[in-house]
């Protein structure tokens, strides 16, 4: 799939690529989400969950890997709309800092926090994880990796492990891509109907989006210093996820071309239809990668 992405426009940046899919309307991404206003793939425990339960069963397997403390700093690159930042201030009595670059999730994420009872620091920032330096305890992020680009894979890496302690550990969700290789070796292979879905979802979706597979989160991580445990494929719960999100949306059309329009309408449900399909078919994945810092893996 990598051999049919982009990075940032020439003429864009990268948050400006951000905002160009995460502020098209607060109202139209509400219409198909679940009350967490969470925007990735849920984690459904039992077949019987509401995407809600299963958004906030997601954001519980993140964190608990992370081996939380009171009085810890969690980071959150990618905040969204800052519902795992808040869980871990509730459940784990953490501060917080969330990092975004998109102005509506920013606004959103930073009223959230404060409406929580706790003494505990609570922040969001409009900063990329590139500018950002200071000593946290934890890292947490949620299907923003997709953004950041290949190129940038070694420094961010670097940067993460750097300012966390020798104990540090970090989760890193993100859909994947398989290489043509690795398609073929399971009796599948790089389609043109595929190739050009995948120009669509990183042309008008996902500007500047790039999806890694799961074997360059590990080799990246593991150059960095990380010790890496075996990755944790969420695949068929992505595809459960996109089809309630695509069934929703759907049955909330004329609201969500009030909202938007018709075209974005459109767009979004060949994208979310379209995710689901090739889910289905195994030419995407979704993983969960765990990072841990020599101390913690020892």
């Amino acid at each position: 799939m990598a051999e049919h992405t982009t990075g940032p426009t020439k003429t864009r940046t990268r948050s400006e690529d951000i905002q160009a899919h995460y502020d098209v309307s607060d109202d139209f991404f509400g219409l198909f989400q679940d009350p967490s206003r969470i925007y990735s793939c849920a984690y459904f425990e039992r077949d019987d969950m509401t995407l809600e339960e299963a958004q906030y069963a997601k954001i519980d397997l993140n964190l608990d890997k992370l081996d939380l403390k009171p009085g810890m700093t969690l980071l959150d690159i990618g905040c969204g709309w800052g519902t795992t930042l808040k869980r871990a201030v509730e459940r784990f009595d953490v501060n917080v800092i969330g990092l975004t670059l998109s102005k509506n999730q920013h606004a959103r994420a930073a009223a959230l926090l404060a409406s929580i009872d706790s003494n505990r620091s609570r922040e969001v920032r409009l900063q990329n994880w590139e500018d950002f330096d200071e000593p946290v305890d934890r890292i947490v992020s949620i299907e923003a990796f997709e953004h950041f680009g290949h190129e940038n894979y070694d420094d961010f890496f670097k940067r993460t492990y750097d300012i966390m302690p020798d104990d540090g550990r970090m989760t890193v969700q993100s859909s994947v891509s398989y290489h043509p290789y690795d398609l073929a070796a399971r009796g599948k292979k790089l389609s043109f109907e595929t190739a050009r879905f995948i120009k669509f979802i990183v042309t008008e979706i996902f500007p500047g989006g790039r999806l890694p597979s799961t074997q360059m989160m590990v080799d990246h991580g593991e150059k960095a210093g990380f010790v890496v445990p075996e990755p944790i494929s969420l695949r068929p719960h992505y595809i459960k996820t996109l089809h309630i999100w695509g069934d929703t949306l759907e049955s909330n059309r004329d609201k969500a071309i009030e909202a938007t329009s018709e075209e974005v309408y459109n767009r979004y449900i060949k994208y979310l239809r379209g995710c689901e399909h090739y889910f289905t078919e195994e030419m995407l994945d979704v993983s969960l990668v765990t990072y841990l810092k020599p101390g913690a893996a020892a």
